[in-house]
């Protein structure tokens, strides 16, 4: 017996205007029939516009879009459910491709849309998926035996230069996981399968594959530039503290930082590593002793066997950019031409006040040998800007973590119709998809 149940979806009918070279353009409605007013209030940077184009879902992690413009979204313990649109822009069908109460989060298609990836806690999927009829047959198990653990998200990427390959994370197991600085352990870590040689129960998480990168707490988003490098986004530790010539400091409301990682191309790049559980990096520099700077690594407990400055000897990578802590950065994506990076913060529950419950716009550029950058340098504290906010992130958490009184914001994913930036957020109370339309040009 199958442990998910495929619901077969009616034939595609295309919009009017579609043609075999893509997906057409659709208008920005300033409202859609049946979808209830934004259930959070929120603040827009100048320029921007927010709409909501769906709600009554449930848990909304990850969006991605196929060939023909259907919407797909991942919600965490109801499965994966297909959207079309209609000549309005809005939303005219919806239907669960797949009900699976064990897939969680991972979703992911190879470029031709052929190939459908999702992921539970412990294993991963695919199915030959057919856009025009938005069906899926097929099932395999691709990869099984991930670790059990507090985050329990599993992100796969189809890499696009080779779309054989895919990249698949799992985060720590605890707030130090220190079993996890040993890569065979398979925690804090990103591997690689090529799915076109797995056997036909799935490879094995922690013996099979080859490793991208680790030491990486909990990196839940990761994409890759025009170049082919991926970009992280890192989710660091909770309740810390410091100890110096045995003085014992509180620092854990502005520090560790959450981290933005250059991971490298996954065509070349093998075995990064990025400090993780021994290496942690700064975002406020007063709540240390003196001579480190936002970005920086720390340790800790320093002593005379292992400090600060044992992290570059021992080449842990440093985050190319840093958030304030405790933002809880989920998923990111370019734009078009790689101009910005977009980042969904899920929100804090460690820091008060709370923080996160955002997108931010990290400004990038190409540089001169063809590779990509933020703007912005490794020490900066002003690299990125907000863009859609909660309007009080301080009383985000007045009901507690899992009854935010605010949105949760978890996907983001470019609309090839062009009418935006789509938006997930997966509060309980209700999963939304908004659309964020930039100014014009």
């Amino acid at each position: 017996m199958r442990l998910f149940e495929t619901i077969t979806a009616a034939v595609a009918l295309l919009s009017a205007g579609a043609d075999a070279q893509g997906v057409p353009q659709l208008p920005l409605p300033r409202s859609c029939p049946g979808v209830p007013n934004f259930r959070y209030q929120y603040t827009l940077a100048p320029g921007w516009s927010a709409m909501k184009i769906a709600g009554g879902l449930r848990q909304v992690r990850t969006i991605v879009f196929d060939p023909l413009g259907n919407m797909l979204v991942a919600q965490a313990t109801r499965g994966i459910s297909v959207h079309t649109f209609g000549a309005d822009g809005c939303i005219n069908s919806t239907t669960m491709l797949i009900q699976g109460a064990q897939l969680n989060h991972g979703l992911a298609l190879t470029p031709d849309g052929r190939t459908l990836y999702a992921s539970g806690e412990t294993t991963a999927y695919s199915w030959s998926y057919d856009p025009a009829t938005r069906t899926i047959t097929n099932q395999k198990t691709v990869v099984r035996g991930m670790s059990t653990g507090i985050h329990f998200t599993r992100t796969i990427s189809v890499v696009p230069q080779q779309p054989n390959l895919i990249l698949l994370q799992v985060g720590s197991n605890s707030n130090f996981d220190m079993a996890s600085a040993n890569p065979s352990v398979g925690r804090s870590i990103i591997k690689i399968f090529d799915v076109s040689k797995a056997p036909s129960n799935g490879y094995n998480y922690n013996t099979d594959g080859e490793v991208f990168g680790y030491g990486l707490r909990n990196t839940i988003g990761f994409v890759p530039d025009p170049s082919g490098v991926y970009w992280g986004v890192e989710n660091s530790g909770d309740d810390f503290a410091r100890t110096e010539n045995g003085q014992r400091r509180d620092i854990h409301n502005n520090n560790p930082a959450e981290e933005l990682n250059n991971l490298g191309n996954p065509l070349t790049t093998r075995n990064a590593w990025y400090g993780y559980p021994t290496c942690f990096a700064v975002w406020d520099p007063s709540s240390f002793g003196g001579g480190l700077k936002t970005g920086d690594n720390f340790v800790v407990s320093p002593n005379n066997t292992y400090n600060d400055a044992t992290c570059n000897t021992n080449k842990a990578i440093p985050p190319r950019l840093t958030f304030l802590a405790h933002s809880a950065p989920i998923w990111n994506a370019f734009d078009a031409d790689a101009k910005d990076m977009y980042v969904a913060f899920h929100g804090s529950w460690n820091r008060q006040p709370p923080t996160g419950y955002k997108v931010v716009q990290i400004p990038f550029q190409k540089l001169p040998d063809g590779s990509y950058d933020p703007v912005a340098p490794p020490d900066s504290q002003n690299g990125y800007n907000d863009i859609f906010s909660a309007t009080n992130p301080a009383g985000c958490t007045v009901m507690g973590l899992t009854r935010s009184s605010c949105f949760r914001l978890t996907a983001v994913a470019w609309d090839p119709a062009g009418r935006g930036l789509f938006v997930g957020s997966d509060n309980s109370a209700e999963g939304e998809i908004y659309v964020l339309t930039p100014p014009a040009n």
